[in-house]
């Protein structure tokens, strides 16, 4: 039997930031998603369009936990049709990830980062003089380039050159829309739980992300740039958007999951450090 409470990092250096973030990792998904309480889990089911969410650690759970308690929350994700997906953070419920892997799933390891409150993030040198790097608002429209273009960039993931450019692009956007996800990101915007960055050029996004700022405490997620264009430092650029605008509204905390260690490196320019590692689990493909 595996206990997920946490004394089990109780003397771990960053353990009231890692607190604070379990707060935020429990909090965030409400606002899209309906919570199922199945013991020691939570499986959050979105409610509408956007990106699938997953099952975690109930905040405050204080028993045990075991493989048949991953199996039954797997069980519930089948018959809802939504993917089998587990995230945690690997230093606060250390015990879980071996009853993750005796269920069956797979589990990736990506470096969990933290900006320090006093570190200084400046815009990166050498962009294009054609590149705007701005806040995309619900009415912009590169609204729904913004939304897309990270979702070829994971379909290519690293920090390589890659084969995506703008057809791709525009099949993407195509998509988005007509599935309703850039509508429903519009509401997101303008009810202030989402801000997407974008870095333009020509009237077209060649890269973009978003955070979800609450409580004072902003993660930046998706961050993503066309394939074809990489290696331009669009990536950062955007990043550095993200974090002014966090700030100015109040994070104290902005943190991020890095895609491996090459782009941990990436961000590690920025001034962002590793403070532990995100999990996240999945069924073998």
């Amino acid at each position: 039997m595996l206990g997920v409470t946490s004394a089990d990092f109780d003397d771990h250096p960053e353990r009231a930031l890692l607190d604070r973030l379990e707060e935020y990792y429990d909090a965030v998904p409400r606002h899209s998603a309906r919570a199922e309480g199945h013991g020691p889990l939570t499986l959050f089911v979105r409610e509408g369009q956007g990106w699938p969410f997953y099952a975690r650690p109930a905040r405050g759970w204080s028993g045990t936990l075991n493989a048949s308690d991953v199996q039954k929350v797997r069980v519930r994700q089948r018959e809802l049709g939504i993917p089998e997906s587990f995230e945690w953070v690997a230093e606060t419920t250390p015990k879980l990830r071996a009853a993750v892997e005796e269920s069956g799933l797979v589990v990736h390891e990506h470096p969990l980062m933290v900006l320090d409150p006093g570190t200084t993030v400046a815009s990166p040198e050498g962009l294009s003089d054609s590149v705007e790097v701005r806040i995309v608002g619900a009415d912009d429209p590169v609204l729904p380039g913004a939304l897309a273009v990270p979702h070829l960039a994971f379909a290519e993931p690293g920090t390589c050159v890659g084969l995506a450019g703008t057809p791709q692009l525009a099949q993407a956007i195509d998509a988005l829309v007509a599935d309703g996800s850039v509508d429903h990101a519009i509401v997101r915007i303008r009810a202030g739980l989402t801000v997407v960055a974008a870095a333009v050029e020509h009237g077209l996004a060649l890269s973009a992300g978003q955070h979800q700022p609450l409580a004072g405490v902003s993660e930046i997620v998706g961050v993503g740039t066309l394939p074809a264009v990489r290696r331009r430092g669009l990536a950062l650029a955007v990043t550095a958007a993200l974090v002014a605008d966090a700030r100015s509204q109040g994070a104290a905390t902005v943190f991020l999951s890095a895609g491996d260690d090459d782009v941990a490196r990436v961000y590690a320019r920025l001034g962002f450090r590793k403070i532990g590692t995100a999990l996240i689990a999945e069924p073998s493909e």
